[in-house]
């Protein structure tokens, strides 16, 4: 929560994923860690992939306190990074949303009480540092010390942002919850 290069707070929020995976693992969940598996990686390659298309724009700049504002600049990348952020964190209807669900419902069910609140505070510091990361690098003023440098990056890169971004829209209605008549268990 309080990293400033745009790929380490990515790597880590990998490792928080990774404890969700292993938490569904640990309480029998098997086919939750694996949708949560899948729908990790469409929004997290997304994630990645944008924050490649803001160092290219940037010239190889990381540090998330000398950005800002560049949504004006990078609308593609900024609305996939937008839609990614918003499924990591769990956003309602958003793949994140359904395969966190599932896994902190199935653990609640499993009598892991203590887990189940762990892993619900551990949702809320991840809904923090993603929405951090967003704000500090496309919204506000431009911080970047050469404003009029800054670009979109091409098709080639924007495409699979595109597609990404979709993808992590859609795929958590690949295993809707208990709840809603569906599961993978």
């Amino acid at each position: 929560i309080t990293q400033y290069d745009i790929k380490k707070v990515l790597a880590y929020s990998t490792v928080s994923q990774l404890g969700y995976m292993f938490l569904a693992l640990g309480t029998g969940a098997f086919s939750a860690a694996i949708f949560h598996v899948m729908t990790h990686a469409f929004f997290k390659a997304c994630l990645f992939l944008g924050s490649g298309s803001v160092i290219h724009a940037l010239h190889h700049e990381q540090d998330i306190r000398k950005m800002g504002g560049l949504f004006k600049k990078m609308p593609i990348t900024g609305l996939t990074f937008l839609i990614s952020t918003l499924a990591i964190a769990g956003f309602p209807g958003l793949s994140g949303f359904f395969s966190k669900d599932e896994i902190l419902y199935l653990t609640y069910t499993h009598g892991s009480f203590v887990l189940w609140g762990m892993a619900v505070l551990t949702a809320g510091l991840t809904a923090f540092y993603m929405m951090r990361l967003f704000v500090c690098t496309f919204l506000g003023k431009t911080r970047y010390y050469h404003p009029e440098k800054i670009h979109e990056s091409s098709f080639v890169m924007t495409l699979p942002l595109v597609v990404l971004a979709v993808l992590a829209s859609v795929s958590g209605y690949l295993g809707l919850p208990h709840m809603w008549g569906h599961s993978w268990i």
